[in-house]
């Protein structure tokens, strides 16, 4: 969520994004199809005119230009770039599209090659980084300092992660403000599971518990205690990222595959079974009174009841009394044991 995020934020780029259906070769249109084949290494532009020569069939020069299609002056360069990767092909004054099926496989045979490549040349730097470090401790540990490193490493963990992201955040950020965290956002995206365990001060700040229940419902499990020990993110129980002390420079460890990360992914799963869910839906009659009712069973107390739902503390007192009555009880721990029965 993003929320919860206290270790840093990054800018990400963009793209311009065309949406809409190719036209008939009749006329000048704007700019108004999707890009799609981006991931070939097909342009933007290349792709426009593409998909204009599969639907409209051959064209010349001038008569792509009427339409507008690309800027005048990028014209030549799109359409020798079309031949040049073999979606298209010269016939005379006219462009012909390629048959998609094998202009388009064939750029995707190449690039899978490409990235069988990379992954190989990852894996053999991650290799020669590793034997490089001075001693069988930097193997297991790196240590990095400093505000920009420290976030920098944030956001490439939650990146790296495929399967499952483990975090406890407490509720004293240090290196950098909770104010994004765009990587977490495209983890979500790809499917990756956050299972997230905060300190229960961290929904104690106004409208707080509205961001973790848009998480909850993005689907994170989130969990809450009075205290942890301390903040961590965990990725696909390969790689953590551990602050430093709580003073001087900033900075973090990164623990590989190790005892220690054995050790690391104990403590969060035995915190855990310990926490209690955030309660992200009504219970009760009214949806004031199920989230009054929400709150209390977690153990928050008038004033952070309050603050959370922007209400007065007499309306929640008042509410709470309402509820007494409705169970026939007298004190709010018999009020507890009440609901719990009821439910």
């Amino acid at each position: 969520m993003k929320s919860w995020n206290d270790w840093g934020s990054t800018a990400s780029g963009g793209g311009h994004r065309w949406g809409g259906r190719p036209r008939a070769l009749s006329g000048p249109a704007p700019y108004s199809w999707t890009v799609e084949l981006d991931a070939l290494g097909i342009g933007g532009h290349e792709e426009v005119l593409y998909r204009r020569l599969i639907e409209g069939g051959p064209a010349t020069a001038e008569e792509l230009r009427a339409l507008c299609l690309v800027p005048g002056e990028s014209l030549a360069g799109v359409l020798a770039a079309l031949v040049a990767s073999g979606l298209a092909a010269r016939e005379g004054e006219s462009f012909r599209a390629a048959p998609p099926e094998l202009a388009l496989r064939s750029l995707l045979v190449r690039r899978r090659s490409e990235l069988g490549r990379a992954e190989n040349a990852m894996a053999e730097l991650t290799e020669l980084f590793r034997t490089a470090a001075t001693g069988s401790v930097r193997d297991l540990v790196e240590v990095v300092t400093g505000v920009e490193g420290v976030r920098q490493r944030f956001h490439q963990v939650q990146s790296s992660a495929s399967s499952s992201v483990h975090a406890f955040v407490r509720a004293d950020p240090q290196v950098v403000p909770a104010a994004e965290n765009p990587a977490e956002e495209e983890a979500l995206g790809r499917g990756v599971q956050y299972s997230i365990v905060l300190e229960r001060a961290v929904l104690e700040a106004p409208g707080a518990l509205a961001s973790v229940e848009e998480s909850v419902a993005a689907g994170e499990e989130v969990r809450t205690v009075d205290r942890l020990p301390l903040r961590m993110v965990i990725a696909d129980r390969t790689t953590a990222l551990v602050p430093l002390a709580s003073e001087g420079e900033p900075g973090a460890v990164v623990v590989h595959q190790s005892g220690l990360l054995d050790a690391l992914l104990a403590l969060f799963h035995q915190t855990w079974e310990r926490a209690v869910p955030v309660v992200n839906e009504p219970v009760g009659e009214g949806e004031l009174d199920g989230r009054i009712v929400a709150l209390l069973l977690q153990g928050y107390g008038d004033q952070s009841i309050s603050g959370q739902l922007a209400v007065s503390p007499r309306t929640v007192q008042r509410r709470i009394r309402s509820l007494m009555d409705q169970a026939g009880v007298s004190t709010r721990v018999q009020l507890g044991y009440w609901l719990g029965q009821r439910d």
